[in-house]
């Protein structure tokens, strides 16, 4: 797969009965189809677990939402030890360009569940945002938070 910009990580990776390459997702505990999409997502999930100090048991990987009556799914949530949702990533292939119009569907997401960050990756570029609700508006941050400063939020 292809190098992102991220630290190299260590994967458990088999191939199915039907040839299908599968990767070995940490979070959910089960292997799942290795997409360009997939591989973003699990090097952001080692990223966030190794380097930023998320724990495992607070992250949630395709969390099902509901919005107008439609069923979504957010790439990965992070709660705090409360269990209120902290921080939502949304991933794409190194192949999207993160537009407005993948910024327009995380912050659909957060409607539904009014978190502290948003980040959008496509493993090559990472874009996090502070979300200051009392002025309406969208804070860019330079760094990724750690968990450390995520919890005490």
């Amino acid at each position: 797969m292809l190098k992102l910009n991220l630290p190299l990580y260590k994967f458990k990776i088999k191939i199915n009965e039907q040839g299908k390459k599968l990767i070995f997702d940490e979070v959910r505990k089960k292997y799942v189809t290795l997409t360009p999409e997939e591989w973003v997502r699990q090097n952001f999930l080692k990223y966030l677990i190794i380097e930023k100090k998320y724990p495992k048991t607070l992250i949630s990987v395709e969390m099902q939402l509901y919005l107008n009556n439609r069923s979504k799914r957010s790439d990965i949530v992070v709660f705090n030890q409360n269990a209120k949702p902290k921080l939502i990533v949304e991933c794409k292939s190194t192949k999207v360009a993160i537009n407005n119009k993948v910024f327009d569907q995380i912050k659909d997401y957060n409607i539904k569940l009014r978190v502290d960050f948003l980040i959008v990756t496509n493993g090559l570029k990472h874009f996090c945002c502070k979300i200051d609700y009392e002025n309406n508006k969208c804070i860019f941050m330079k760094n990724i938070p750690s968990y450390k400063l995520l919890k005490n939020r």
